[in-house]
């Protein structure tokens, strides 16, 4: 079938609920793409920031072909060997002391919520408890989700949402600090903001936050859905600031393509929140999953990728300050690590798609940023490429 034939094929069947780019992703091998065609695309956007080990992973793919062989799916009712292993692994990565697995990040997002209301019913004996969470997040698109994003765009039309949550400024600890009240049970946010623009958290608002938590027994979950995974150049990105949250949240390269999220907490946390009864997934951490965590993880670790992001970055920020040097409606970048974004006053949109004629798969944030989130594992010959590349779409746009 033609590339046209499959697209209209689609458009007839899915709902309509992606403007998709006008091609067909066939496979992939590294950190390129290839299409029905044969056209080959470099991606620096790895599936939204999924794809670490870029396509084509030999241990990965052998690892989940042998589970595949040997057990996919038990239900919860029953332990496996796989999820115990990667929850081990998990723990261990991120320091925290009791994990969940869920089926997505929005899944990961719920959890959390969920466990912080219980924690709050369980010490004051009463429901009716607030979360405040920051404009311009994004935690997915689940009602309760949806109800701690912070872009009335997206909530608008599902409203009436989850009672009870107040919005801060993302940045500004004393627009925070003016919304707790004794009905505040946590304060959520992304640590570094995603959707909103990639914005990473300032080390004063982190510790600011850590404090009035601390100080009000508040919960902090820290949203590490995009920005965790070791795209920031830590296993977490909350590792950079030295504060640790009272609930996380996982997902993306958790999985590196396998549909898996997890929410994580302390001990503390656990004693007083979910137990049986409370919550649950039927999926949600089968064998498959497992296998692919704890293949994932295992990958982290041995092929030192934290320290591989911390070395490739630098350049990457530099190629790209030299493109807003270079070109007047390029307005700024910011990021941490291989979690970057360029402002730029040019309709965001067309630039990806004109990138796409020249091979290369970008992404956007907000309405004005470029967004770019490539394999973990690409080099400084990728980030040239990807500039050569992104030079010959400003240069058309001139």
């Amino acid at each position: 079938m033609s590339k046209q034939g499959y697209i209209d094929e689609a458009e007839k069947e899915l709902l309509h609920t992606y403007n998709r780019y006008q091609i067909v992703l066939d496979k992939g091998e590294g950190v390129y793409l290839y299409d029905t065609d044969g056209k080959k695309y470099l991606d620096f956007a790895a599936g939204i920031a999924v794809q670490a080990f870029g396509y084509g992973k030999k241990e990965y793919n052998d690892a989940l072909k042998a589970q595949i062989d040997k057990l996919m799916h038990t239900s919860n009712l029953y332990y496996n060997v796989p999820i115990i292993h990667a929850a081990e692994r998990v723990l261990k990565a991120s320091g925290m002391d009791r994990v969940f697995f869920t089926n997505s990040g929005a899944e990961a997002i719920e959890g959390a919520i969920k466990s912080a209301k219980k924690y709050a019913y369980t010490r004051d004996g009463h429901a009716g408890h607030e979360i405040i969470a920051m404009e311009h997040s994004f935690h997915g698109r689940t009602i309760g989700a949806l109800s701690v994003t912070g872009n009335a765009h997206y909530r608008e039309p599902f409203e009436p949402l989850m009672p009870g949550v107040k919005y801060a400024t993302f940045n500004d600890l004393s627009s925070v600090e003016a919304q707790i009240n004794e009905n505040t049970c946590a304060i959520l946010f992304e640590t570094i903001q995603g959707e909103g623009g990639i914005y990473p958290a300032t080390e004063e608002f982190m510790k600011g936050v850590r404090k009035l938590c601390d100080e009000h027994d508040i919960l902090l979950i820290l949203d590490e859905i995009q920005c965790g995974m070791a795209r920031s150049g830590e296993m977490f990105a909350w590792q950079h600031y030295g504060v640790k949250p009272d609930i996380m949240t996982s997902a993306k390269a958790l999985g590196c393509g396998v549909p898996v999220g997890a929410f994580l907490m302390t001990e503390r946390v656990a004693e007083k929140s979910l137990v049986p009864g409370d919550h649950g997934t039927t999926y949600g951490g089968n064998p498959f999953v497992g296998a692919a965590v704890d293949k994932v993880l295992e990958l982290m670790e041995k092929e030192h990728l934290t320290e591989h992001v911390k070395e490739i970055a630098p350049y990457l920020e530099k190629r790209l300050d030299e493109l807003v040097e270079k070109y007047d409606f390029l307005t700024a970048r910011r990021g941490m690590g291989l979690m970057q974004g360029i402002v730029c006053e040019k309709p965001v949109g067309q630039v990806s798609a004109k990138a796409l004629e020249e091979g290369l798969i970008l992404i956007t944030a907000g309405s004005d940023v470029l967004r770019i989130v490539p394999p973990l594992i690409i080099e400084k010959e990728h980030v040239d490429e990807m500039v050569e590349k992104l030079e010959k779409v400003f240069q058309k746009m001139k």
